[in-house]
């Protein structure tokens, strides 16, 4: 199995196919930003992207990731560790509080705005329901994607 993950090619041996990819995330490549919220692919803290598509890692095989490009919140930074602009839009805009569904959040905005990059407020709230916050009151995180969508395009 063969997989790219934020932009690092990825032989991946048979033993671990049957491994939770979120567990193998983060236990076996120290990719550490999605986190295990629920374990049951409810509360979206450990979002990835794969093909530009958010999946809840929980919920998935390592074998689910063969052949895809995978993003994790890891891979969203630039040369240098510049933040990406819709992460410095979530600080700017305040939406990072406790920061436990901030990287899922983050993913799950990027895919959506990789999508549509003018969407509507309603379309953003849609868009990150998958996701759950118990700190910000969602309003700053809706600002910050809305901040940020003049970036993509």
């Amino acid at each position: 199995m063969k997989t790219t993950i934020n932009n690092k090619v990825y032989e991946l041996n048979d033993e671990a196919a049957d491994r939770n990819l979120l567990d193998y995330l983060r236990e076996e490549l120290d990719l550490t930003g999605a986190k295990n919220g629920c374990g049951k692919g409810l509360c979206g803290a450990c979002t990835i992207l794969a093909d530009n598509k958010a999946v809840k890692a929980c919920r998935q095989k390592v074998s689910f990731i063969d052949g895809k490009e995978v993003l994790t919140i890891e891979g969203m930074s630039g040369p240098g560790g510049k933040l990406h602009p819709l992460q410095q839009s979530f600080i700017d805009c305040g939406a990072v509080q406790c920061g436990f569904c901030t990287p899922g959040m983050i993913l799950t905005a990027h895919a959506f705005l990789l999508k549509n990059n003018n969407p509507s407020r309603d379309e953003v709230r849609k868009a990150i329901t998958p996701n759950l916050c118990r700190c910000t009151g969602y309003q700053q995180i809706i600002d910050a994607i809305m901040n940020a969508a003049v970036n993509y395009g």
